[in-house]
């Protein structure tokens, strides 16, 4: 169904800005045959942004194309820079936050690690229950202090009492954030005094940074800070704070539960210029990045460090057809050998560089760029690595 009003404020001030007719509509899936890597199932991203609360989403979304499963992994913790953030993450919720001696309850917990390490943080004395329906593993652990049930989080789950509530890079994934929101504020009816906790991209670092691989099918729902404050209010919470972290790629909110909702805050008329500038250079990037690929194979072949999504969209939006990227390296051994998402290139460990003679890695995300050029090193590999980010604000 083609969205013609916003999903959070119900405007129909909505600005078309980009549009890839087919795209897969799974980035992290794990295919063991190139013929299925590309025979994946595609569907349309329609992107535009509201201009009353700068909320920004595809229009043309279609969740039943998605089928989360098994060989699902967008697993990031093989990376030490990702490791780093995780870590941040959980010393400001135990320390500045005071998140101990509570019941915490993670929404959309998938594989249970980040609830795992607020569990077991030496003195912590915290309960955990992660809900996910596509939660893999034992249903219980750390003494039973860890529960873990295959369901999400919402109006129906009033048995489970919260003093806080964590949810990671689950919203983005919703195409009606609102009604998400609204469900779980229903589930707190007995924890008025809950906390939540909530980490999402932010569309304005994407934006700002001509970001081209960050706009994929699985991400229907991107926020600006003002746009994730107004989607909380009116599911009933009041917004403490929002923050950047990683680097700024990502928002952190802090809400607690409202006695009212609220419908107050509006503002997404910045945003709306710079989705309006990005759509227009589209087609002038694409061509700057397949030039830029061609130029760095007369060098050697080339790899994309990162089968996740930003690997699959770079390479679906530049070289379908396999012609510049020989391989893609990745640091998770779940990966390794299989077939990347729609175009089926290979996906190969750091060590197998050599064997398809690899002299350029491209890094397509900032945050990675020491540790990529610090692996290649320490195998001793003849491999440049270029953030591909600061290689465009060169250029420019």
């Amino acid at each position: 169904m083609r969205l013609d009003a916003c999903p959070i404020c119900k405007s129909k001030t909505i600005v078309d800005f980009l549009c890839r007719p087919s795209v897969p509509v799974h980035q992290n899936l794990v295919c063991c045959e190139e013929t299925r890597a590309r025979s994946i199932s595609r569907g349309r991203l329609e992107m535009v942004v509201c201009s009353c609360c700068g909320f920004t989403f595809n229009r043309s979304f279609d969740s039943s194309l998605l089928a989360y499963g098994t060989s699902y992994d967008n697993s990031q913790n093989h990376s030490p820079a990702f490791e780093r953030h995780l870590e941040i993450l959980v010393n400001r919720l135990l320390d500045q936050h005071g998140v101990r001696n509570c019941r915490i309850v993670e929404v959309g917990c998938g594989k249970g690690d980040f609830l795992r390490r607020l569990v077991k943080a030496p003195g912590s004395t915290n309960r955990g229950i992660g809900m996910d329906p596509s939660y893999e593993g034992p249903a219980s652990a750390a003494d039973g202090r860890l529960e873990f049930r295959r369901q999400f989080f919402d109006r129906n789950t009033r048995d489970v009492a919260a003093d806080v509530v964590i949810c990671r890079h689950v919203i983005e994934h919703i195409d009606q954030p609102v009604d998400f929101l609204r469900a779980i504020r229903q589930g707190l009816q007995n924890s008025p005094q809950a906390r939540l906790f909530f980490e999402t991209p932010c569309v304005s670092w994407i934006l700002q940074n001509n970001v081209t691989w960050d706009f994929f099918y699985e991400h229907c729902s991107l926020f600006t800070r003002n746009s994730l404050t107004a989607a909380f209010e009116r599911a009933g919470f009041d917004v403490v704070q929002v923050n950047h972290v990683f680097a700024g790629q990502y928002l952190w909110l802090e809400a607690v539960p409202a006695e009212q909702p609220s419908a107050n805050r509006l503002a997404g008329a910045d945003v709306v210029q710079q989705a309006r500038d990005f759509g227009r250079s589209e087609a002038q990037r694409k061509l700057h990045w397949s030039r830029t690929a061609e130029q760095l194979k007369l060098r050697g072949n080339v790899a994309v460090w990162g089968a996740g999504a930003k690997g699959v969209t770079l390479a679906n939006v530049i070289d379908p057809d396999r012609r510049l990227i020989s391989c893609i390296v990745d640091i998770n051994p779940n990966k390794q050998g299989n077939y990347l998402a729609g175009t089926g290139h290979p996906i190969v460990s750091p060590n197998r560089l050599r064997e398809f003679n690899v002299k350029t890695a491209i890094v397509l995300n900032p945050n990675y760029g020491e540790e990529v050029a610090a692996l290649t090193h320490d195998l001793g590999l003849d491999v440049s690595v270029i953030d591909l980010m600061e290689w465009e604000q060169k250029a420019a």
